[in-house]
């Protein structure tokens, strides 16, 4: 986890990614990639008669002010211990940071608009995702963290990502619900955290309404600064249905930051 890459734009919430990355970067000794997108297709409109144009006067006063915005956080970086690079791009923000990502151990990202950018981002690439909580960045190391366990594959990718985080945080909990049949057992999460030298504990859940709120009871209980989980989609469509479990905690602004892994 030393290849970083951070979704910036103008929104409050970049600083605090930005802070977050950088704490991350220092720890892992690693190089932080800084991404502002511009999308040129929010800046074309339709005409009544089926044709497009683009808003060339909106375009242009909107990479202005990212290419001002970028110069910003470049002066903020340039002020610390941390190598990093700044990328622009005019994709769709999806496609953009998939790209970015590829060579990237994490991406981070904020919850926004009811997490539609972090779920179609975890589907769409193969690297982890770590969704930050807009009013409360959690601090490193982290004091709690809580893994939601299936046994499926899913679950088992984001263990795996999230094991750089898990080894420095203070606790480590092990969350399964009770109703899945198949996958690997709880008991070999535990065994394989063993192996990398992370200590965790096991909770066991009955189901008590649907699974999210099952485990969004088990991890608020817990106090957790980061929920590790794996994320399932319905469909590639850009109107991606997710996962119940996966909505809930991409859409809930008093979750805890959330690592997903596809």
């Amino acid at each position: 986890m030393r290849a970083i890459l951070v979704n910036a734009d103008r929104s409050p919430s970049t600083g605090a990614r930005l802070e977050f990355a950088l704490d991350l970067a220092r720890i892992r000794d690693g190089h932080l990639t800084v991404l502002l997108d511009t999308p040129v297709t929010r800046y074309i409109a339709m005409d009544p008669l089926g044709g497009s144009h683009v808003m060339s006067d909106a375009l242009a006063k909107a990479r202005l002010e990212d290419d001002e915005a970028a110069d910003r956080i470049e002066a903020r970086l340039a002020r610390d211990d941390v190598p990093f690079d700044i990328l622009r791009a005019e994709a769709d923000p999806v496609s953009a940071l998939a790209q970015a990502a590829l060579l990237a151990d994490l991406t981070i990202v904020s919850r926004k608009e009811g997490g539609a950018l972090a779920g179609d981002l975890a589907l769409a690439s193969r690297t982890p995702v770590l969704v930050l909580p807009e009013n409360r960045v959690p601090a490193l190391p982290l004091a709690k963290a809580c893994v939601a366990w299936d046994g499926g594959e899913q679950a088992t990718a984001a263990l795996k990502a999230a094991l750089p985080l898990l080894a420095s945080a203070e606790t480590v909990t092990v969350i399964t619900v009770a109703e899945k049949a198949g996958g690997y057992p709880a008991t070999d999460a535990l065994s394989y955290l063993s192996r990398n030298g992370i200590h965790a504990e096991l909770e066991e859940h009955v189901r008590r309404g649907s699974i999210e709120e099952t485990l969004g009871i088990a991890v608020t209980q817990a106090g957790a600064d980061l929920l590790v989980m794996g994320a399932y989609g319905k469909s590639w469509m850009r109107e991606l249905l997710f996962g119940g479990v996966t909505a809930h905690f991409l859409s809930d602004s008093q979750a805890p930051a959330l690592l997903l892994a596809h």
